[in-house]
């Protein structure tokens, strides 16, 4: 751990994780730190183990070795109540948007409620329809169905889902995959609202250059199962390591580096702005 960084200011520890599929190694001791209230990024090439990283930071899989903290909670060392209490404080955005197609837009945002609090159905719906509405989507989004979702529309209906708890932490797997460049743009500018006005902490998972220039305040680079580079992406730009250097290489990462610049610096260590809230419900 950095010296100037403390346990309370850390939403995420990462230390020697080694995880192995048989005989291939995903992960060779992987060490890093995700700061409150900051949008951090991890990324890498195919088969560098950043999906696999994400699932073992909500639980669904398990490293072979080292250990992971979430909100202080080793994930290790978790009861079953323990490790329910946890999810609720994330939130998780999965790349296809994990929607049922059986319900509804509005039903499928109140489902954590329904699942985790024992709120009344007027009151859940009366919350995922505030959740719909904060994710940018029309009120008459809500009766519809997953199929009848545009690709944009699917990725903040899934937000929307995502944010149902008011969580602290926010998981966003891939979330401008597929989309066109306008519909990209405007989730980028959503995620950076939605961690400035309430104070989140994000973590996510992409290979967009635009969206890391865009709204990400440190990237963890990922290759032959180490962190090969890691810190803002002005100053990951500057480093000669091989498996950093060809993000930013190439007509597509110069052209998001100049479309970068101006982007997001080390941000102030996870302080939420001033009169930055949430409402959860009781």
């Amino acid at each position: 751990m950095n010296s100037a960084t403390t346990t309370a200011e850390l939403a995420i520890e990462v230390s020697q994780v080694s995880t192995r599929f048989g005989e291939h190694v995903v992960h060779a001791g992987i060490d890093l730190e995700v700061r409150r209230s900051e949008i951090f990024a991890v990324i890498g090439g195919s088969g560098s183990g950043k999906s696999t990283l994400l699932r073992e930071m909500i639980l669904l899989q398990r490293p072979n070795e080292g250990t992971i903290r979430v909100l202080g909670a080793d994930l290790n060392a978790l009861s079953d109540p323990e490790a329910l209490a946890l999810r609720r404080r994330w939130g998780v955005m999965f790349q296809h948007g994990g929607l049922f197609g059986s319900l509804t837009v509005l039903e499928n945002i109140g489902l954590p409620l329904r699942e985790h609090t024992t709120l009344g159905d007027a009151l859940i719906d009366d919350i995922a329809a505030w959740k719909l509405a904060m994710t940018g989507l029309k009120p008459e989004v809500a009766a519809q169905y997953p199929a009848e979702l545009s690709g944009g529309m699917m990725k903040r209906a899934s937000l929307a889902r995502a944010l149902a708890l008011d969580p602290e932490l926010l998981f966003l797997d891939e979330p401008t995959a597929g989309l066109d460049p306008d519909s990209a743009g405007g989730v980028d500018e959503l995620v950076r609202e939605l961690r400035d006005l309430f104070g989140l902490t994000i973590v996510m998972i992409t290979h967009d250059l635009d969206l890391l220039w865009g709204v990400a305040d440190r990237v963890a680079v990922l290759a032959d199962g180490k962190v090969q580079g890691i810190g803002s992406m002005s100053g990951l730009a500057q480093s000669d390591q091989p498996d950093v250097r060809k993000f930013f290489d190439g007509p597509r990462g110069r052209a998001a580096q100049q479309q970068g610049l101006g982007a997001p610096s080390e941000p102030s260590h996870g302080r939420p702005p001033t009169g930055a809230s949430s409402s959860k419900p009781k």
